[in-house]
C-alpha cells in the first residue's frame, strides 16, 4: 500500500500511529540501556546474590496481562456497538492498572524489608539497579493510567463508534506496549541475577 495515498484523515491516523511507534522505540532504547547496564554491572564485587525477587512482582505479572486482555476487548466490544461491554471493560483495565501499581509498591515495600534501600548504606547495585528499573517503568504506567483516563473520558462523551476508534487504538498500542515491557523487565530481572 502506497503510505502517500488515501484521504487526509488517513495520512493524518498513519502519521499518528507511526509516531506512537517512534516513541514506544525511544522507551524500548531506555530500558534497553537499563538492562544492559545491568549486565555489564553483574561482574562488580559488590553484586549482591542474596536478594529475593519480591513475590508482588510476580502477582503484578499476572494482573498486567490480564489489563491487556481487558483493553484488547474493549475495541471488539465498540465495533460490535455493545457501549455497556466496552464500558467495563474500560473500567476493569483502569482497575487492574491501579492494582498493578499497588502491587510495584509492594514489591518496594518487600525489597526494603529485606533490608535493602534505593541509597544509604544499606543500598547496593542490585537494588538500586531493580528500583531505577522498576520505578521508570512505574513512570510510564503512570502516564498509560492517564492516556487510559483519557480514553474512558472519550468512550464515555461517545467518541468511538465503529471505523472511529484511532484514540482507543492509540491507547491501547501504549498500554500494550509498557504492559510487554514489564513482561520483559519481570523476566530480566528474575533470571538475570
Amino acid at each position: 500500500m502506497d503510505l502517500t495515498q488515501g484521504t487526509t484523515k488517513e495520512k493524518i491516523d498513519r502519521a499518528k500511529k507511526t509516531m506512537m511507534w517512534f516513541a514506544m522505540i525511544s522507551m524500548a532504547m531506555v530500558f534497553a540501556g537499563l538492562t544492559s547496564a545491568y549486565v555489564v554491572s553483574k561482574s562488580r564485587k559488590d553484586w549482591a546474590t542474596d536478594l529475593v525477587f519480591p513475590s508482588a512482582f510476580v502477582y503484578s505479572i499476572i494482573v498486567i496481562i490480564a489489563s491487556s486482555i481487558t483493553f484488547y476487548y474493549v475495541k471488539k466490544a465498540i465495533e460490535n456497538n455493545n457501549r455497556k461491554l466496552a464500558s467495563l471493560l474500560l473500567l476493569s483495565t483502569l482497575a487492574l492498572g491501579i492494582v498493578f501499581v499497588f502491587l510495584q509498591f509492594e514489591g518496594f515495600g518487600d525489597i526494603i524489608q529485606q533490608g535493602y534501600h534505593f541509597t544509604g548504606p544499606t543500598s547496593n547495585i542490585v537494588s538500586t539497579f531493580m528500583f531505577v528499573i522498576v520505578v521508570t517503568h512505574l513512570a510510564h504506567i503512570l502516564g498509560g493510567i492517564i492516556v487510559l483516563l483519557i480514553v474512558i473520558y472519550n468512550h464515555f462523551k461517545q467518541k468511538y463508534k465503529t471505523g472511529k476508534t484511532l484514540g482507543l487504538e492509540l491507547g491501547a498500542m501504549y498500554w500494550h506496549f509498557v504492559d510487554f515491557l514489564w513482561v520483559y523487565l519481570f523476566l530480566f530481572l528474575y533470571f538475570v541475577k
